[in-house]
């Protein structure tokens, strides 16, 4: 399956230079991960329309054109960079909760339990009245309807969802409302005069991009953006829980600070930040950052010019709009998790092989920051940029199905070792999936190492 129809659609759509799509080069074909869907499609696009973008922010400064090329190998296996992603040759700690996973309630249909985080896990605990174990969850959601389940989890700001067909979701509100909105939404939202660049030696150095975001769209747009020069500065709250592996993976390229939004000093350090930001990325639950003061309207007040750049689970728009989520219960509300497994022939929920939505959302978040950098250079503007993992998924989807693509082998550590590369970090010695996007005059390469969270102090490094 070939990727360049389903780019070139993002590309007119986005309005940018129509002749550098005759810079791409894309090798590979579908299948390349063990999946039904056209998963290496998806990542190669998704991956190029990046990296594209930020060729077009070079030229757009001064660069000449340039080459840019994507396996669609080396861009699945970066689907699953998490997997393999190592500290001195071992794995930094287990993605998943004990609990977590998908289970059969007592009308025999499936839900998917998210408990990564511990108020999430200790709050479907108190929601099922069971004790933290994996049969006691079991015996509990027997007691349970899966619709019912999914109804009370969000009501109480829980991640819990039930498995449908895609004719179910497609015939449920929140199903319809996100195949009405572009895969990349971009919108201006507040004047301010163009903001040119002066030339550069990568495309996005000198740009100051603050990344408030956590698992794990949100810090792969941040790394990406790293990877062609960006300084980007991940938030995190003292307080949050995260998860060590993907703060190692992701992290690369990063400042990472401190600050907590719910006291005053911690908001004003964040607006003196953002006073002198480019691009300002946030994945927190709809109308959460506005409750702190930094909705997209009040971060173009302080900052005009700002791009603001937002990640949701189900959308921006529909029922669900202001539900929490991950990449696996959309998967699985969405139809991925029932699709999959009648094409492999089994009855319960069958995962795709990677968090293919997270990874593809994450470059696509990218895509639109650049584009919309794009923009102000020529006309101006505060800009907001929209990517759902919902309607990703519904993207995912329409690149239509790999005949036995399930036959293809899932790759292995053993298996993609020409796909690592290794390097000193916070953590220790460090291997990782290098960046698949191939850039011909302005290699991509992270110049920071990833860090623990916190170890910068939140003030933004001095320009060359």
């Amino acid at each position: 399956m070939k990727s360049l129809p389903h780019l070139a659609a993002l590309w007119t759509e986005a309005q940018l230079p129509a002749d550098a799509l005759g810079d791409l080069h894309l090798t590979g074909v579908d299948p390349v991960l063990p999946s039904s869907f056209a998963l290496g499609t998806a990542a190669q696009a998704s991956v190029a329309a990046s990296a594209l973008a930020a060729a077009a922010i070079w030229r757009q400064r001064g660069g000449r054109r340039q080459r840019v090329s994507v396996d669609m190998r080396h861009a699945a296996v970066e689907f699953m960079s998490e997997q393999f992603v190592s500290v001195d040759g071992a794995l930094p700690d287990d993605l998943w909760d004990k609990i977590a996973g998908t289970y059969q309630c007592g009308d025999g249909r499936w839900v998917r339990l998210h408990t990564n985080f511990p108020h999430h896990r200790d709050g479907v605990l108190r929601l099922l009245g069971c004790t933290y174990d994996r049969d006691a969850v079991a015996a509990a959601l027997r007691g349970w309807t899966a619709f019912d389940l999914e109804d009370q989890a969000a009501a109480a700001g829980l991640c819990a969802t039930a498995m449908r067909s895609f004719a179910e979701w497609d015939a449920h509100p929140q199903g319809q409302a996100v195949p009405t909105q572009p895969v990349v939404r971009i919108t201006r939202i507040g004047d301010a005069p163009p903001i040119g660049l002066p030339p550069a030696d990568r495309p996005l150095s000198g740009l100051r991009v603050l990344d408030l975001s956590r698992v794990l769209a949100g810090p792969v747009c941040g790394r990406a953006l790293a990877a062609h020069g960006a300084d980007v500065m991940n938030i995190a709250g003292p307080n949050l829980p995260n998860l060590p592996r993907l703060i190692a993976d992701t992290g690369r390229g990063k400042l990472s600070a401190h600050i907590e939004l719910r006291d005053a000093a911690g908001k004003e350090a964040l607006r003196s930040l953002l006073r002198e930001a480019d691009i300002f990325l946030q994945g927190y639950r709809p109308g959460g950052l506005a409750d702190l003061g930094f909705s997209p309207q009040d971060t173009a007040r302080l900052r005009p010019g700002i791009v603001h750049v937002s990640l949701s689970a189900y959308g921006h728009v529909g029922p669900w709009s202001g539900r929490r989520g991950f990449d696996s219960l959309v998967q699985t509300a969405g139809g991925f998790n029932h699709a999959e497994a009648e094409a492999a022939g089994q009855t319960g929920p069958k995962p795709l092989p990677a968090q293919a939505l997270d990874h593809a959302a994450g470059y696509f978040l990218a895509f639109g920051a650049l584009t919309a950098l794009h923009r102000r250079a020529i006309e101006g503007g505060s800009w907001h940029v929209q990517v759902s993992l919902a309607r990703t998924g519904r993207w995912v989807r329409d690149l239509g199905r790999v005949p036995n693509g399930l036959t293809c082998p899932l790759p292995t550590r053993e298996t993609v070792g020409d796909l690592l590369e290794t390097g000193e970090s916070g953590f220790g010695r460090l291997t990782a999936v290098s960046h698949p996007a191939m850039m011909e005059l302005t290699p991509t390469r992270w110049d920071r190492p990833c860090v623990p969270l916190g170890v910068h102090p939140p003030i933004w490094p001095t320009r060359p």
